[in-house]
């Protein structure tokens, strides 16, 4: 009696999915700047999920990361104009200084919210305190500046 051999078709695997508009995908990464000074990761925590075409991530990290796979790993280079921006210097404002709440300091450096009209939270640097004024940089802390992650696509459905 001679063997039989049974020959099945493999079922495509997901992990030959690509990464395209209306993909849910999860993915660790580490953020750096030029120096190498590591500014986020998630390697710590979950991964990061987000749907593709959403405007959920940055733009240039989203579009850089169209058609990778299940598993790839990449280092990503994205220009602040894929990210946060270039620097404005006009967002960089001199206002009176008001009450602040109690146990609040201000000092160079500390990030303070404040509200729009409606309510809404949005964070500014204290560039300097005087005596009866400060000085506030309203752009974002990573504007201007070219960020490097490292990814890893753990998911894609």
């Amino acid at each position: 009696m001679t063997s039989k051999k049974t020959i099945t078709k493999e079922k495509k695997s997901e992990t030959n999915e690509s990464i395209t508009l209306g993909k849910k995908i999860k993915f660790h990464y580490t953020g750096k700047f030029e120096t190498g000074e590591t500014f986020d990761s998630s390697l710590q925590r979950h991964p990061l999920e987000f749907e593709v075409g959403k405007g959920s991530i940055i733009p240039g990290l989203e579009k850089q990361m169209l058609n990778m796979k299940r598993g790839d790993k990449q280092i990503i280079t994205v220009l602040p104009e894929e990210a946060y921006g270039v620097r404005q210097e006009e967002l960089v404002r001199e206002i009176p200084k008001g009450p602040v709440p109690e146990g609040m300091i201000l000092e160079k450096g500390a990030i303070i919210y404040l509200k729009t009209p409606d309510g809404q939270p949005f964070p500014a640097t204290i560039i300097d305190v005087k005596d009866t004024t400060i000085i506030l940089d309203f752009n974002h802390p990573l504007a201007g500046k070219k960020l490097i992650f490292d990814v890893e696509i753990v998911d894609i459905s």
